[in-house]
């Protein structure tokens, strides 16, 4: 056998003759500007490193070993007529001449750039597109404050790629329509309790929801939105997720090992898992700002690389404008913050095996440069929707929370045409006419028919109620049991003198503030309350959404925005399942009962499928009225009709049924009722044709369909 040489020659195999030595390609030498970050060549066995900096004038690159986090054991000066294209530095370093290296960082220097940005060259920076991110044991949020020198406590980027593979065979990413039921949980909070059931080591983590699956598909979830789960600041009071330190490292404080890569190889882990059971997953995605905050912020990545990462206020003493309400605003005038965010959104997606986005604060997307709102083509709205994977909604799903600090666009007002929105006046509407408010069946027939009002399907706009996802309450504001049982927020524990919150939440106490002392027919109230909201959400067109917890009566004791509460307060308390049975089994039978009518959640609107009535033939749109009656037919679905009777007023109604002779309904649902008698699966024969509907409650008959 042949010994190899370099250059592919053998030892006896003579040159061509006129042949020149075989020569590194450029990018061997210098690097390439794309792809951005630290990306592992595997036939070189190199690391190219690429990084946007346009107004550096020196860049270096530090790499670190594991035993010494301060100082680097190699650096590299990029010189720019070698190392820069355009607006990018980079470098290609072979892995064996990196003498072992772990982490890297970056240190930058320049002339100051505006108000923005002053180059600290004693700084050491994150890498925007790290893929993992290690917190040194002196990490030190303080010392990324100012000018000051932060070696060994600031977060390093993880060079990773090279070493650990991960096999996705038979993973299928599930597609959920009509039985689509979105399920908002904190992957922390879910299983912290000691109470949760799960391995005392995975408790918080993304292993510990791989535990509660099983749960999981009880009850019936079909999506799971997962509160962000960016690498965040360990050392900021954020524990909702919404203070992003990276876009593209998931938060290694979910991960029940503290490898370098392990919370790569469980969150796939876990999104495998969930697939497996039939489960979608959907990333709630903070775009809009980082935790870096304003001028008195740390400086951890974007702020040191380059000003235009960030919109500017043009005003001097508070330089950084802020539609976030936390300080900064990434611009997305700048295409390559645009790029940024693509480039995240397609890691996640190839990567990591998402299957969705729910975009905070994403009229963000639709500022211009000096802060106003585009209203018609903002730019990343069509690089999404051109993307190869991103733009094919039947692969990828995209929600939006449709407004920001000072814009409100939902429905036809937001730039994202396809997308799917967070339904706010689908909240308030329904929360303020379960609480008892004049003059709200009109607004109530709207959000019932899948907000057309919002989402017209005329011919020039030609929307789909799919595209509202409807809610009675989400991670901000109450759960739903303090929905019912409070009318005030009670957040002293925040430190902010209760100031903090939605002040107002539409909520209603059932009669009694709190928990203390709570009569028994307040209990009893509260629970019905509950199940009307379970009701009206689940029988409504568009796609439903709630919060983890509300399912068995969670309860954050009245604080209606925990988002600094890493503890009981914003924890499940998985005893409250027990205790609150009926509940659970009523929210359980109403999503089967929905997934099995998908006559109520379709592509197109119900049209002349519904038929809206009162307590007799017509509906009663007065303000003082506070009932109505709809019978959705289900022929044109396959499915059988659905006659609803709500009651919003404190007194009993006497309702006819409308439609059908009285053999021909089953009664399913009564919320008046006890459990098991509020939902029967198989349903009441009527006795009468006049129905009394119970004050404060919802009855749900089916007749069905003629060829059964």
């Amino acid at each position: 056998m042949k010994q190899s040489l370099p250059n592919n020659r053998t030892s006896d195999a003579a040159p061509a003759k006129n042949s020149s030595p075989k020569r590194p390609r450029w990018g061997q030498t210098e690097g390439t500007p794309l792809p951005l970050g630290a990306t592992w060549i595997e036939e070189e066995r190199a690391f190219n490193f690429a990084v946007y900096a346009e107004h550096a004038e020196n860049v270096t690159l530090s790499l670190y070993s594991a035993d010494d986090l301060a100082n680097p054991i190699l650096t590299f000066q990029f010189d720019f007529l070698r190392n820069k294209s355009g607006r990018v530095w980079h470098c290609r370093l072979p892995l064996n001449e990196m003498r072992g290296a772990r982490y890297y960082a970056y240190s930058i220097s320049g002339q100051a750039v505006s108000e923005l940005q002053r180059f600290y060259p004693e700084k050491v920076l994150l890498d925007p597109y790290a893929k993992s991110v290690l917190f040194p044991p002196g990490f030190d949020r303080n010392r990324a404050i100012g000018p000051s020198p932060n070696a060994g406590k600031a977060p390093l980027g993880v060079l990773t790629g090279h070493d650990i593979a991960f096999d996705w065979t038979g993973d299928v990413s599930p597609r959920h329509e009509s039985d689509a039921i979105i399920y908002e949980l904190h992957v922390k909070g879910f299983t912290k309790n000691l109470n949760s059931g799960v391995h005392r080591s995975h408790a918080g983590t993304y292993s510990g929801l791989v535990e509660k699956i099983p749960y999981l598909q009880e009850l019936g979830i079909t999506v799971v939105e997962l509160m962000p789960i960016f690498q965040r600041d360990p050392q900021e009071p954020d524990y909702w997720g919404y203070m992003p330190l990276n876009f593209f490292a998931p938060h290694a404080q979910y991960a029940s090992t503290r490898d370098d890569d392990g919370q790569h190889i469980e969150f796939k882990n876990m999104v495998m898992a969930l697939h497996k059971a039939g489960i979608s997953v959907v990333l709630d995605v903070v775009y809009n700002h980082t935790c870096e905050g304003d001028h008195r912020g740390p400086t951890y990545s974007l702020k040191g690389f380059d000003p235009g990462y960030y919109m500017p206020s043009f005003d001097p003493r508070n330089p950084y404008a802020n539609y976030s309400g936390t300080g900064n605003t990434l611009n997305f005038s700048q295409a390559h913050v645009r790029k940024m965010v693509l480039d995240s959104l397609r890691y996640w997606k190839d990567e990591m095996h998402v299957d969705g986005f729910r975009f905070d604060l994403a009229s963000v997307f639709s500022r211009n440069a000096d802060g106003t709102l585009n209203w018609g083509d903002a730019p990343i709205f069509s690089e999404i929707a051109d993307d190869p994977e991103l733009g094919q909604l039947w692969r990828v799903a995209l929600i939006a929370e449709p407004w920001d600090v000072g814009g409100y666009q939902l429905g036809r007002g937001f730039p994202g045409v396809t997308w799917l929105q967070w339904n706010a006046r689908f909240r308030d509407d329904v929360r303020r006419f379960v609480k008892g408010d004049a003059a709200m069946v009109p607004d109530l027939m709207r959000r019932i028919y899948g907000s057309d009002d919002l989402f017209p399907d005329s011919r020039a706009d030609a929307y789909h109620p799919f595209q509202s996802v409807n809610y009675i309450n989400s991670h901000d504001g109450f759960t739903l049991y303090d929905l019912v049982s409070y009318n005030q927020k009670n957040n002293w524990k925040n430190g902010h003198n209760n100031q903090d919150g939605t002040v107002e939440d539409y909520s209603w106490n059932s009669g009694h503030e709190g928990d203390e002392g709570v009569p028994a027919a307040v209990l009893e109230l509260r629970r019905k309350q509950t199940k009307n909201f379970c009701c009206l959400l689940l029988l409504s067109d568009g796609i439903p959404m709630f919060r983890a917890g509300d399912e068995f009566l969670k309860t954050q004791f009245g604080n209606n925005n925990p988002y600094n509460q890493d503890n009981e307060i914003s924890w499940l308390d998985w005893s409250q399942l027990q205790a609150n049975q009926d509940i659970f089994r009523f929210f359980k039978s109403m999503i089967t009962f929905r997934k099995s009518h998908p006559s109520l959640c379709r592509s197109r609107f119900w049209h002349e499928d519904v038929s809206w009535y009162g307590t007799g033939p017509a509906a009663d749109l007065s303000p003082d009225s506070r009932s109505l009656a709809f019978c959705l037919h289900g022929a044109s679905e396959a499915d059988d009709d659905i006659y609803v009777m709500i009651n919003a007023y404190w007194e009993a109604l006497q309702f006819r049924v409308q439609e059908g002779a009285l053999q021909d309904w089953v009664r399913i649902v009564d919320t008046s009722l006890p459990s098991p008698d509020d939902f029967a699966e198989l349903g009441v024969p009527l006795k009468h044709a006049t129905y009394q509907v119970a004050p404060r409650s919802i009855v749900v008959l089916v007749r069905a369909r003629a060829n059964g």
